[in-house]
């Protein structure tokens, strides 16, 4: 069984494994050093070759840590 893939906005290439129902599977096939990345499958759709690339770059984002949340805030009261 082939597996969906697609290019993210960084030009990552991602496969989608459809875990389970509830459960997919991104994991970077680019030659990237990111974890595969485990996301809640959308109720509305069960075949990842259903949505399209702006869905599943959706799915993507909300799945890894925003990059501004990463970095530490400096505290306004330490001097």
């Amino acid at each position: 069984m082939g597996y969906r893939r697609f290019m993210d906005r960084d030009g990552n290439e991602w496969e989608i494994k459809d875990l389970s129902n509830r459960e997919w599977q991104l994991t970077e096939v680019s030659g990237g050093s990111q974890l595969p990345v485990r996301v809640p499958a959308p109720g509305y759709e069960t075949d990842p070759f259903e949505l399209s690339a702006e869905e599943l770059q959706r799915l993507l984002d909300a799945a890894q840590p925003s990059r501004s949340s990463s970095q530490q805030r400096r505290s306004p009261f330490k001097d």
